[in-house]
């Protein structure tokens, strides 16, 4: 795992493996999203992680935050992108290598006998997700929107 350990209000965990196409949306926008915090002071409130998939250590992340947003690529939402919001709920992915972002919303809600912070996940469109290929130029596209709206702030405006 990639990124600070911080406890910000706010966090982002991004994931995808680079290496396989625009399956590396969720990596190359963590890199975009730390160089502005880099630069500037407006991510100040936001730790940003990234990883290759979701795994139960993370619900150790969503500790002491007050809205979490997961980012990765998808196939079946519209393009550039989609805000879906989030709630706990247990499934098969529990038990296997990789999580879904609801199964370790349940996974941190039975550690802390609580409700996680609110939840979203932004999909960003995603076209190809072959071994060795490079980010296919529609997926930069979505990419490029989705990391406006996120600097614009407008994941944080989300109900």
């Amino acid at each position: 795992m990639i990124g600070l350990q911080t406890h910000a209000a706010f966090l982002i965990l991004t994931w995808g493996n680079p290496s396989r196409g625009d399956d590396a949306l969720g990596p190359v926008l963590f890199d975009m999203l730390e160089k502005h915090k880099q630069e500037s002071d407006e991510l100040d409130e936001v730790d940003l992680l990234t990883d290759f998939q979701l795994q139960i250590e993370h619900a150790v992340d969503l500790e002491r935050r007050d809205r979490v947003l997961f980012v990765d690529a998808g196939v079946t939402c519209p393009a550039p992108f989609e805000l879906t919001k989030l709630q706990a709920e247990r499934d098969d992915s529990f038990s296997t290598h990789a999580m879904s972002p609801t199964s370790l919303l349940s996974v941190y809600q039975q550690i802390n006998r609580r409700q996680p912070a609110p939840s979203y996940l932004l999909t960003i469109r995603a076209y190809e997700f072959g071994l060795g290929l490079a980010m296919s130029d529609r997926a930069r596209e979505n990419l490029q929107q989705a990391y406006n709206y996120i600097i614009d702030g407008q994941w944080l405006k989300a109900t």
